[in-house]
């Protein structure tokens, strides 16, 4: 290969691994499987291994993979380095490993253990107290303090029953299956998009600024290695688990204690055996050196310690045959194809099923009722289809559309904008009805406090809910509810129905939040009420019209058209407007221009004003509220324990103000 040839694949594969890289440890949003980045990390100390000239200190071989980030808290330098593991991928590579150390130890003992797919934290523990939870952050300088965050996840020991002057240990921080399984669950219901995987999930939970939030997600933590201590010795890694154990710390519970290359080996098959009936996902097995000594002998690279090293798995993958294609509609209207066919067993569980996800995607792969195709598992859980084997398909088949109408109610179903998915945009839709009705009462839009995903789930199964109109009729049904009980006795029932009295009140812009149409959040139905006064004036506007408020483009246009030409949506909305609720903006005098055409963005928790009320305070002085920071924002409004967003406003050059400096700017103190 010509050299100038080697140094811009050198040069390109070290910008793609930067890109996954920083999608994988800073937004926890892979795009690609953990198999197609080895792959690329192989070719890449490939090339590296053939041309060391080449080698740059920046390139992802000499890193640990990513950069910390404040979010939850700030940065904590780490006491220890949070380094990361070389992957090798054969027994080969294995045999290797430990041959290279018998030949530099004397008599070495290996431990092998699970690798949790998880997320790395650090625990300190202080006199026997935890006083500092870090992330692995850039794994070597400096990680983020999780602390509050991980006191609330239930594995992990706030106070050793031996206390010690200084005790640090390093755990991954995980999700279950079902407790991903649940999060999803009430995601979907609330029409939010879904974790991809349990490790995005438990990454994405563990940076919550709210610490309540991080509880209710159910995180699990096990801890795989003692980095520091002080007040007691310990020889080897197996010591300082049962150290561990008796504190009650949850440490890697299915370690394999072995002497020679071959028990190694077997450690690592029968762990690898056991991946399908564990709880919770591994993307591979740890050897490391039982000694103390011996590791400190050995030292590390700048990325790795020499003393340890991670065999990953291989995708299991298996043929089978497409029986047929079933489309589903969830909560949010999104109608999804799923493809049956054969059962095959995967890392020790059957599957015989697996989503298509959407048209594109069938398109793609060109799959159809009949084909044989490659099946695999994504994540150890999650069984998917990779390949059509084309040339064994049979004669006749046809290729699969998902169609234009709903399954379920036979509506119109149409493509979104800018997206692969085909939804119902029949808002009665059966299937549809629970999260609409989520959505409507919730606080951004209607904000009808008593009617939550218990009580909403229980009037829709007693029949007293079928569209969001339904909820301004409860009171028809008053004494059915209180003799049934379905909300609660009658104080609960009497206080839910005043709430609902109530909410006919609101401003109309939340009615429009809650009617759930695509892309309008309650940013765009502000601007859009404040523009056309009624909803029945939006309702039959022109396009033009409706480009010319800000910030609507083609996109918004579309789904507010598809929205009011679909009729059952329509007599909705005629139907509330009877029924009492306010569908036009109630004029006040505008107190001031003083933020007239300029963009605000608020964050953190404020000590005078809540969240509404800021809000309205900046918009009665002309001024507008959206919810991300951007080049074209004006202001930044910050309070206590803000995050990313004042970060991102300070990397953009956005003017920030406290409350105090909001007050001045419009000379309202």
């Amino acid at each position: 290969m010509d050299i100038q040839e080697v140094k811009k694949e050198l040069a390109q594969l070290r910008r793609t691994i930067r890109h996954h890289n920083v999608r994988y440890y800073n937004d926890d949003n892979p795009e690609i499987s953990d198999y197609e980045y080895d792959q690329l990390m192989l070719r890449l100390k490939a090339l590296e291994r053939e041309y060391p000239e080449l080698i740059t200190e920046n390139s992802p071989t000499q890193k640990v993979g990513g950069t910390a980030k404040r979010t939850a808290g700030t940065l904590v330098r780490h006491d220890v380095p949070m380094l990361s593991l070389q992957d090798v991928f054969s027994r080969e590579e294995i045999e290797a490993f430990v041959r290279d150390i018998e030949g530099r130890m004397e008599n070495p003992v290996f431990v092998v253990e699970e690798k949790i797919d998880g997320l790395s934290l650090a625990l300190r523990y202080e006199n026997g107290t935890l006083s500092r939870a870090i992330t692995r952050g850039d794994g070597v300088v400096q990680g983020e303090d999780v602390t509050e965050n991980a006191k609330v996840i239930k594995d992990v020991v706030q106070k050793l029953k031996e206390p010690l002057p200084y005790f640090e240990v390093r755990g991954e921080v995980y999700m279950t299956k079902a407790a991903f399984e649940a999060v999803n669950e009430r995601r979907q219901l609330l029409g939010l998009k879904l974790f991809a995987n349990p490790r995005n999930c438990a990454a994405g939970t563990l940076r919550q600024l709210d610490s309540r939030i991080t509880k209710e997600r159910g995180l699990s933590l096990f801890v795989f290695n003692l980095q520091a201590v002080r007040g007691k010795d310990f020889q080897t890694h197996v010591e300082a688990y049962d150290f561990m154990k008796r504190q009650g710390i949850k440490v890697i519970h299915a370690y394999h204690v072995c002497r020679t290359a071959e028990e190694v080996w077997d450690a690592i098959e029968q762990i690898g055996a056991s991946r399908g009936d564990l709880p919770y996902d591994i993307d591979g097995a740890v050897v490391k050196l039982n000694d103390f000594s011996q590791r400190e002998s050995l030292g590390a690279t700048s990325k790795a310690p020499r003393w340890a090293i991670a065999y990953k798995y291989p995708p299991e993958e298996k043929e089978s045959v497409v029986r047929s294609i079933t489309l589903s509609v969830g909560r949010t209207g999104r109608i999804t194809p799923t493809a049956t066919f054969d059962p095959i067993r995967l890392c020790g569980t059957t599957v015989e099923r697996a989503t298509l996800h959407n048209q594109d995607f069938i398109d793609d792969l060109d799959v159809r009722v009949g084909d044989t195709v490659v099946v695999y598992k994504s994540g150890e859980i999650i069984p998917k289809i990779k390949a059509v084997v084309k040339e064994k398909r049979p004669e006749g088949t046809e290729p699969f559309k998902i169609g234009d109408r709903c399954p379920v109610c036979g509506a119109k179903a149409e493509r979104e904008a800018d997206s692969a998915d085909v939804k119902c945009i029949n808002q009665a839709c059966p299937a549809q009805v629970e999260s609409h009705i989520l959505n409507f009462v919730s606080r951004d839009a209607m904000d009808i406090k008593g009617l939550g995903e218990k009580n909403i789930a229980a009037l829709i199964e007693k029949g007293f809910l079928h569209t969001i109109v339904d909820i301004f009729r409860l009171k028809e049904h008053r004494e059915e509810l209180i003799a049934q009980g379905v909300v609660g006795k009658e104080k609960n029932t009497d206080k839910l129905l005043a709430a609902i009295e109530e909410a006919k009140k609101n401003e109309p812009q939340r009615l429009l939040t809650g009617l759930g149409i695509p892309g309008i959040g309650k940013a765009a139905a502000a601007a859009l009420m404040q523009h056309f006064k009624t909803l029945e004036a939006l309702e039959n506007a022109s396009d033009e019209a409706i480009l010319a408020v800000r910030d609507m483009g083609e996109t918004s246009v579309a789904a507010i058209r598809s929205y009011f030409q679909n009729e059952g949506n329509a007599k909705i909305c005629r139907e509330l407007q009877q029924l009492g609720v306010a569908t036009a903006v109630q004029e006040r005098a505008a107190q001031g221009d003083e933020l007239a055409d300029m963009s605000f963005v608020v964050t953190g928790t404020l000590r005078h004003f809540g969240r509404r009320e800021i809000t309205e305070l900046i918009e009665q002085h002309g001024g507008r509220v959206t919810s991300s920071v951007s080049k074209k924002t004006d202001c930044l409004v910050a309070g206590e324990n803000a995050g990313s967003k004042l970060q991102k406003a300070e990397q953009l050059g956005v003017r920030i103000l406290t409350e105090e400096e909001l007050l001045q700017l419009i000379d309202h103190i």
